[in-house]
């Protein structure tokens, strides 16, 4: 395939993206260490609620599971871990995210990751007209519909958020 358009950026998340022939708009941004969120709304010029956040956690057996949650709030690790099922939730180590991921920290996409894993997603996010999610690297956001979440990832929405 020739690529005629320039892209910011090709990543195994934008790889996935184009070949469920997804649209998405491209948002690069300048990434600060630790400037999380709040930094890339910032510089983008969108709402913090709507920059959503990928976290690589686990539950008590130590099985990988994505949260995608609104920029501006937290996991109530307690209230996912009822949703579904499990004992326990807790972040992963970076390092052991990154190893399931496949990205670096700050950099994590839902799309396009080295090991499948269940996806869970706040509910309130699939309520917004647009989502900014990670683009596959650092200081790298792709513009989407909510709705692929669920259509690509099968996204199953929990309620966990917890006001950051």
């Amino acid at each position: 395939m020739a690529k005629k358009d320039k892209h910011v950026s090709e990543t195994p998340a934008t790889q996935q993206l184009r070949a469920a022939g997804v649209a998405f708009s491209e948002h690069p941004y300048d990434y600060v260490d630790h400037g999380g969120t709040a930094e890339s709304a910032r510089q983008l010029g969108v709402a913090e609620h709507a920059v959503v956040k990928t976290l690589v956690m686990q539950d008590e057996r130590a099985q990988p599971l994505i949260v995608l949650m609104h920029g501006d709030c937290q996991v109530s690790t307690k209230n996912l871990a009822r949703e579904i099922g499990a004992k326990a939730v807790e972040p992963c180590k970076p390092e052991v995210a990154q190893r399931h991921s496949g990205y670096l920290v700050g950099g994590t996409s839902p799309f396009g990751v080295r090991k499948a894993m269940p996806v869970y997603v706040e509910a309130g996010v699939l309520e917004l007209p647009t989502i900014y999610i990670n683009g596959g690297r650092r200081g790298y956001l792709v513009g989407i519909a909510p709705s692929v979440l669920t259509e690509l990832l099968a996204a199953r929405p929990v309620r966990c958020a917890l006001a950051g």
